[in-house]
């Protein structure tokens, strides 16, 4: 998903789930900051105290998109979520190990993430722990079928979708082969298809199956998972039993079908803006609201925590301490980041047999 899918739309199912307006907005910001963490350096304080933190996304165009070990680190923890096949821990799918990293929706691995991101409720950093296991959960839908490592499974071939005219599907054939031929990491040779709530879509996977793609009933049905999901965490359920809670109402889902079919634009960017505005008009059903995210600037949580750089001799950033800086949103974010790589790789994964760096 894109940012449309990642803050506004995971805003709106918060709202959807009880949550007042003050933590939806707190989980809305950590789902898609996820994307917008690409800076792995630590921190440094001029008094001499430093921060560490790590990245859970690169752009497209990074160097580290090449490196085996970056995208250990990233893309598959935090984007293409192994789904095991399906497959319930201690059972291992036939083929190799690249069958066991493939991204499948609301996965049995999905599920024991949930249930480790719910222990960590009574955290300071809970709430934005929850906010970035929305962002994964959310793309193991949008990103099904595709492995967040490059490998020629995820080569995509005879990339079409009746959206795109004749001039649209000769250009997305040669970007489509391009991307799967030189860089096939995650669904790079999709291009932004498995991103756009509107596009239907069709291709043949690099195991040579056919494959048809509907992103308005994989974006409902991530909708309904994410809203279940965080009623269990409201309730305090450590066993995810998402089956027992509800589902969206029919006029929930309505809504969402309306917004997910009336914006129709290639660029989240725009359609973000779209779901703003109807954000303000009270188009979901509850009343009317100016939600904001901000990466940079003075109102971003990054420049509220740490204040402006000072550049010192050879140019070296440093930023002024201030004890307010420890209980600041953009430092929960990062301490939830790190405790998610890190349980996630060393005891979630391990269980299907899975190692990543």
């Amino acid at each position: 998903m894109q940012i449309d899918g990642h803050h506004t739309l995971t805003y709106v199912i918060a709202r959807y789930a009880g949550y007042p307006h003050s933590q939806a907005d707190k989980l809305a910001y950590c789902a898609q900051y996820v994307d917008e963490a690409t800076n792995p350096n630590p921190v440094k304080f001029s008094n001499g105290a430093m921060f560490n933190r790590i990245s859970s996304a690169h752009k497209m165009l990074d160097y580290r998109n090449t490196q085996q070990l970056a995208n250990h680190l990233a893309w598959i923890p935090f984007h293409f979520l192994p789904g095991n096949q399906n497959l319930p821990a201690g059972e291992v799918p036939h083929g190799s190990f690249i069958q066991r990293l493939i991204c499948k929706p609301d996965s049995t691995v999905a599920r024991d993430m949930l249930k480790m991101v719910v222990q960590h409720k009574e955290q300071e950093y809970g709430l934005h722990l929850l906010g970035i296991a929305m962002h994964v959960y959310a793309d193991t839908f949008a990103h099904q079928g595709f492995a967040g490592v490059s490998h020629a499974v995820n080569r995509v071939e005879d990339l079409t979708s009746p959206e795109h005219d004749l001039l649209d599907r000769v250009m997305t054939t040669v970007a489509s082969w391009g991307l799967s031929n030189t860089l096939p990491l995650g669904h790079g040779g999709a291009l932004s298809f498995p991103d756009q709530p509107y596009a239907t879509w069709h291709y043949t996977n690099g195991l040579g199956e056919d494959i048809e793609r509907n992103n308005e009933e994989d974006f409902i049905r991530a909708s309904n998972a994410m809203f279940q999901a965080l009623l269990c965490y409201r309730d305090g359920d450590l066993t995810m039993n998402l089956g027992a809670q509800p589902s969206l109402t029919q006029e929930q889902q309505i809504l969402l079908r309306k917004a997910f079919t009336e914006i129709r634009d290639e660029d989240g960017d725009v359609r973000h803006q779209q779901w703003l505005l109807r954000l303000s008009q009270g188009f979901f059903g509850f009343e009317p609201v100016e939600l904001e995210f901000h990466t940079s600037g003075s109102k971003s949580w990054k420049e509220i925590a740490r204040g402006k750089p000072n550049y010192g001799y050879d140019n070296q950033v440093t930023y002024e301490f201030t004890p307010e800086f420890l209980d600041s949103d953009w430092k929960h974010f990062h301490d939830a980041l790190k405790t998610y790589r890190l349980e996630l790789i060393r005891d979630v994964l391990p269980k299907y047999g899975i190692c990543v760096a």
